[in-house]
């Protein structure tokens, strides 16, 4: 048997880490069995489905090196002869099996109205009982349908469920049997016309090939409207394996939600009223929206808007889909090894690997059955370490590559020999692509956007000695400004011989001064390297205007 896996994602936003690690985990089946993997968008739901959505998640499948046998085409992956790969292009292939089933008896066509079916689950929650389909459709003759048909009625097409037991077979989970009468006759064909995902799903992985679905357990219970659909149909039933979901290391599911409470506690905590404003100076919500977001937390901003108004409000968002990760700078193969360690064990204690061997090793009975626990410190641990181990030049591309599409300012303001000292000087510390970016804005911003703080550290390196911080600030301001060739060496020679001769040998007595002037703060790279990147003329005007506006602010001897 030829292994064939699918990854078939909703294209209703972006590619969730749960959803990475489900395409990683087929992916990787497949792989290590000379299989096919089949890439197919199920975008049925017409209301939630978006074009842009679908090839995002393409791109981010492209990141992460998992790469398609069938499906849409992207560069030299795609095709196949068993497309289209979009269902909402298999309308017709649908229509015919569902025309069969009609035909056949095994599904019917039913015109409750939305009212009709609110009543009957009112009622049913009334009674405190689970609400089951009645079959009042089946009560029309074959005239009466054909009747309303032809009036246009609106109509749904239902599944008419045996009336017996439903045995799952699951490789990861195990065996499972739900009784008689715990599916009730649901709609596998909607009254737009679309098929629902059940009937799509079973129909285009016969068709496709599919010998092996690996996906989430919250599909676990479907599976049982997978079964009895094949058996009519006269489909084979594939080999399912359902994989446990990702948790937060609180328990609760990661999801978009995480985003909203972050933002929403941060708004809160710092009690903003309205809506922050576009560059254009409009609200970035509307009022009435905005005031109803606040008032209610089962209400969220759509994620577009909440990482705009996050981004506007310098609010940090925890990282959710593959995109966020890949923009706060992470490996896409660390985060493979990650994802791979949440909800599978490559045994003897290994935990660094990497694409190649895990399709190599992965087997489904390796594949954990309780929730996985998403450790973030321990993926940035893992991310740090990778980093560590690169060569300069290949931190140098990667981080270079990272700021063309995340952080275009470096490289516009500075040049390809300050660019380079500011990744020599930060590899070994960074623990992602965007730290060095991420914590040194002020290597970018304008000379005069520099502001200064009296916080208890720059108290200290400013105000404190004798002589002061600031003192010595105006004094080594001509030793820089004469240095022929403002270069690290030469800057590391000039400071060194100034801190022999005014401060008893003791570069911090300087160098925090320095760090605080140019940056703002306490915190940069190296101060050797971060007043190189910056260049003689800015560091003179920094120095100029810190001692300006500190003198101001100094306490009186």
């Amino acid at each position: 048997m030829t292994v064939v896996t699918r990854f078939a994602p909703s294209p209703s936003g972006n590619l969730h880490v749960g959803g990475a690690r489900t395409a990683l985990y087929c992916w990787a089946f497949a792989r290590g069995r000379e299989g096919r993997l089949v890439l197919r968008i199920e975008d049925t739901d017409r209301k939630r489905s978006s074009e842009a959505s679908s090839l995002g998640f393409m791109t981010d499948l492209d990141w992460l090196g998992i790469d398609w046998d069938e499906g849409p085409v992207r560069g030299d992956q795609g095709g196949g002869d068993h497309g289209p790969y979009f269902q909402s292009e298999r309308l017709a292939i649908y229509a015919e099996h569902l025309d069969r089933l009609v035909a056949e008896g095994k599904a019917y066509h039913a015109f409750d109205t939305s009212e009709e079916l609110d009543a009957k689950r009112k009622a049913a929650r009334q009674a405190k009982e689970a609400y089951r389909y009645d079959r009042a459709a089946l009560a029309l003759t074959a005239e009466e349908v054909a009747a309303k048909l032809a009036a246009g009625e609106p109509s749904v097409i239902r599944f008419r469920t045996p009336d017996a037991a439903i045995t799952i077979v699951d490789e990861v989970l195990g065996e499972a049997t739900l009784p008689a009468g715990e599916v009730d006759d649901f709609v596998i064909r909607k009254a737009d016309g679309y098929p629902t995902y059940h009937f799509a799903v079973v129909i285009d992985d016969a068709m496709m090939g599919v010998s092996h679905v690996l996906r989430a357990q919250e599909h676990f219970n479907n599976t049982a409207k997978h079964i009895i659909l094949q058996d009519a149909l006269g489909l084979p039933r594939p080999v399912y394996g359902h994989l446990s979901l990702i948790f937060n290391p609180d328990g609760s599911k990661m999801s978009k939600r995480d985003k909203d409470k972050v933002l929403r506690t941060a708004v809160k905590e710092r009690a903003i009223e309205g809506p922050p404003a576009d560059p254009l100076g409009a609200p970035m919500v509307e009022a009435d929206v905005w005031a109803t977001w606040l008032g209610d937390k089962s209400v969220q901003l759509d994620l577009e808007t909440l990482e705009r108004v996050a981004a506007a409000l310098d609010v940090s968002l925890p990282e959710i889909n593959v995109a966020d990760f890949r923009r706060s700078g992470y490996l896409p193969e660390v985060l493979c090894n990650f994802l791979a360690l949440n909800g599978w064990s490559a045994g003897d204690d290994l935990e660094k690997f990497d694409n190649t061997f895990l399709a190599e090793r992965f087997h489904l009975d390796r594949v954990q059955k309780t929730p996985a626990k998403f450790d973030r410190d321990k993926l940035l641990a893992f991310n740090l370490d990778a980093i560590q181990e690169m060569s300069p030049d290949v931190f140098h591309d990667l981080a270079s590559a990272h700021a063309a599409e995340f952080r275009p300012e470096f490289l516009e303001r500075l040049d390809q020999g300050q660019f380079r000292i500011l990744c020599d000087a930060s590899r070994e510390r960074s623990k992602t692509l965007d730290e060095p970016f991420l914590v040194n804005g002020f290597l970018v911003s304008a000379d005069d956007e520099i502001e200064w703080a009296v916080t208890k550290p720059v108290r200290k390196a400013m105000f404190k000695g004798e002589p002061t911080g600031l003192e010595l600030l105006a004094q080594i301001r001509p030793v820089l400004e004469a240095i022929p060739s403002f270069d690290a060496v030469s800057i590391e020679t000039a400071i060194t011989a100034f801190v022999e001769a005014h401060a008893d040998g003791n570069l911090g007595r300087i160098a925090q001064p320095l760090r605080i002037a140019v940056s703002g703060g306490p915190i940069s790279p190296p101060i050797y390297d971060t007043l190189a990147i910056l260049g003689h003329a800015a560091v003179s005007s920094r120095i100029d205007r810190c001692l300006a506006v500190l003198s101001e602010l100094a306490p009186s001897k």
